[in-house]
């Protein structure tokens, strides 16, 4: 029985069945099979925006059957079989939409979100713009939101005749709409204007 991370082979290819079995707290993620540490660094920003979407989303998919899920979620991207010894890729994107439940089972989605959002931090972003880019438009993953917390910009990439085509960069004063869910609007100055940064955070211990 695996208890730590250092007692896992980094260099090694693991499946989801491997995956499913380790025991320790440290949270990872799988590309290809191999082992991607996830920063578990607390970010105010981060979990400000990730909160304030998953309000959003979610108060938009109470009108539908579909499901909404915030990281720590897992997602298993099978390729020809859904065996956890034949899975290969799992990863626990920040939120993700899932309009197909046959998808979903006790420990996650097994198969493409159909929407994922992405909230970059500088210790992640070369993950996300490469590697899980990669992976999601691979899989499927119709539409992928990248968000940049300190820039307050975000990106959407559409996927059209299974590539990703992106949109231009989005900022304060913008609107974005979704393909996959019609009729969803987010103002980008509401998502992002009540964000304090770190100069304008109150001394320590004052309200």
């Amino acid at each position: 029985m695996i208890l730590k991370l250092s007692d896992l082979d980094l260099e090694k290819v693991y499946s989801y069945a491997d995956y499913y079995s380790w025991k320790f707290v440290e949270r990872v993620e799988l590309i290809e099979g191999i082992i991607f540490p996830m920063d578990i660094e607390s970010n105010r920003l981060h979990q400000e925006i990730s909160g304030i979407l998953h309000l959003k989303l979610g108060n938009y998919l109470q009108q539908t059957k579909y499901h909404i899920y915030a990281a720590p979620f897992d997602v298993r991207f099978p390729n020809n079989s859904k065996k956890d010894s034949d899975i290969y890729t799992v990863l626990q994107p920040d939120l993700c939409v899932i309009c197909d439940l046959s998808k979903l089972d006790d420990r996650g989605c097994n198969g493409a979100p159909d929407l994922v959002v992405e909230i970059l931090s500088p210790s992640n972003s070369k993950k996300e713009l490469k590697n899980k880019y990669e992976v999601y438009e691979e899989a499927g993953v119709k539409e992928y939101w990248v968000v940049f917390p300190v820039e307050k910009t975000m990106i959407i990439y559409t996927l059209i005749n299974e590539k990703y085509q992106p949109s231009r960069l989005f900022a304060c004063g913008d609107i974005v709409t979704s393909s996959v869910l019609p009729g969803l609007s987010i103002d980008l100055e509401e998502l992002f204007s009540d964000l304090l940064n770190e100069d304008e955070l109150p001394p320590y211990g004052l309200q």
